[in-house]
């Protein structure tokens, strides 16, 4: 596997974007324009390649809510394999270019494709394209730590270094052993000659300290209306991530999910491709599917063979018979002042023990907010007039009823219009909760510690977490109109 050019892009929600980093490889490049034949299309100068990588991410032209070359039907983007179309006298599309986005870097490379351009080559027969996304995947280790942030000064230290990292790693285009690039955590050596062969796709060996990591997070989203008329939707949605740092060429590791025994079997199970068996029962339940009551409810073993990188072994849905927290949003309009009452209450199964949780209250098509009079039972409320906002912070617990209330009166007197959203018109408006509950899931499945086997000479240390986040949590105003799904929330 080579690289044809490698680019690292920083950017600020598509402001003030700049190439930090790039390179490219000739002898590579002389490589891929004799495989391709009439069909190469030569790599464009900087500013070319940064506008096209922008416009494919959807980070220009924001201001544009349809962009032809990235919006039109006709084109179907394939992330992270991106198509880059060059106009101009090198005509042609760039395929794949790989991306991959975190913080404010954006990295990208395009990897030499050793295989006829046309009929185009499924990406899944590319090992060229797993290669390159596990570069990509230690560059960004490398230049951003394991936590994934780093400081401005120390992001151009690490920049600075990378011309010298590159000639170790990736000496003429050609990447020796990815995804090492000075990553402390993960050690990477020659695969010894042994009675197993190394796969194609685990470009390493691990050698240290064996540790398994396995981190089980469950995301809830609602839309609550407090209407009869309207039914309330809720849906959950799991996912298990797995980190291994074990020795040898395959090792076999084995993780089980759990439920307790009144909850719910686990639905549309999706599992990694290094799930190396499973029982064909786990795959059948389906939230389409009635629940009948006779579903495989557990425990769900899942062996496999880990590779070197962090991966999602697994996801799933459940369902759950109600939401984590119940609301109530009543708004009244007289003499230019609305009347707000929200209660929110936290279910008697959850875990009244937050990371964090926040209610926002967005007023919008108004003038900017004059006098605040509003008052809360529980927690701290902020006021932003110049984004129409109240933030109601409620801090990491619920008080002992774990029922809290706000009433208050709200005028737009400001000078100014407020912000604009063209469907909370008059009284459509809506509460969004910001939520986090650490060791707790609401399916109640959960990752023993003591039930992960490795298979390995050493004996690992086993790190094991749960965690329940909100994502998309609505309560609406039930004296306005709200949207309303016909159907199941879907993922």
């Amino acid at each position: 596997m080579s690289v044809r050019a490698l680019w690292i892009i920083s950017h600020e929600k598509g402001d003030n974007v700049s190439i930090r980093f790039s390179r490219r490889f000739s002898t590579v490049e002389h490589r891929a324009k004799r495989l391709a034949g009439s069909w190469y299309v030569a790599v464009p100068d900087e500013n070319t390649v940064l506008q096209l990588l922008l416009t494919e991410l959807g980070l220009s032209d924001s201001n544009k809510p349809y962009v032809a070359l990235r919006d039109d039907c006709l084109h179907c983007q394939r992330s992270p394999a991106l198509e880059l179309r060059v106009d101009g006298p090198a005509k042609g599309v760039l395929w794949p270019v790989l991306a991959i986005s975190q913080g404010p870097l954006i990295l990208a490379c395009l990897p030499l494709v050793d295989a006829p351009a046309e009929p185009r080559p499924p990406l899944s027969s590319l090992l060229s394209v797993s290669q390159g996304l596990t570069l990509l995947a230690g560059l960004q280790t490398f230049l951003l730590g394991s936590g994934g942030k780093l400081d401005s000064e120390g992001l151009a230290s690490r920049l600075a270094m990378l011309p010298a990292v590159l000639l170790q790693v990736c000496p003429l285009g050609t990447p020796l052993d990815v995804p090492l690039l000075g990553a402390p955590a993960t050690n990477t050596v020659p695969a010894p000659a042994g009675s197993q062969k190394q796969p194609a796709w685990k470009t390493g060996l691990h050698r240290g300290r064996a540790v398994v990591n396995v981190a089980l997070a469950e995301t809830v989203r609602s839309m609550q209306y407090g209407n009869r008329s309207r039914q309330d939707l809720w849906d959950v949605f799991g996912t298990v991530t797995c980190k291994c740092e074990v020795e040898g060429v395959l090792p076999n590791v084995m993780v089980t999910l759990t439920l307790p025994p009144n909850g719910s079997p686990l639905q549309d199970i999706l599992v990694h491709p290094c799930v190396t068996s499973l029982d064909s029962t786990i795959l059948t339940a389906s939230s389409v599917d009635n629940y009948d009551g006779s579903a495989f409810s557990g425990p769900y073993k899942f062996p496999f063979s880990p590779p070197l990188e962090p991966f999602r072994l697994c996801s799933y849905t459940s369902q759950v018979p109600v939401p984590p927290i119940l609301g109530s949003y009543q708004l009244r309009e007289e003499d230019n002042q609305l009347h707000v009452s929200v209660t929110l209450k936290l279910h008697e199964s959850v875990k009244n023990s937050f990371e964090y949780c926040e209610a926002h209250l967005p007023f919008f098509n108004r003038d900017q907010m004059g006098v605040v009079d509003v008052k809360v039972s529980f927690g701290q409320l902020d006021t932003s007039k110049e984004k129409n906002l109240l933030v109601w912070a409620l801090g990491q617990k619920f008080p002992k009823s774990r029922e809290v209330t706000m009433e208050g009166k709200i005028s737009f007197s400001g000078p100014t219009a407020g912000p604009t959203d063209p469907l909370c018109t008059d009284l459509t408006a809506y509460i969004k909760l910001y939520f986090k509950v650490p060791d707790m899931t609401l399916s109640g499945c959960c990752v023993d510690q003591h039930s992960v086997q490795v298979y390995s000479s050493a004996k690992p240390r086993i790190v094991t977490s749960r965690e329940l986040l909100s994502k998309e949590y609505f309560i609406w105003n039930s004296t306005g109109t709200a949207p309303v799904s016909s159907g199941q929330m879907m993922l």
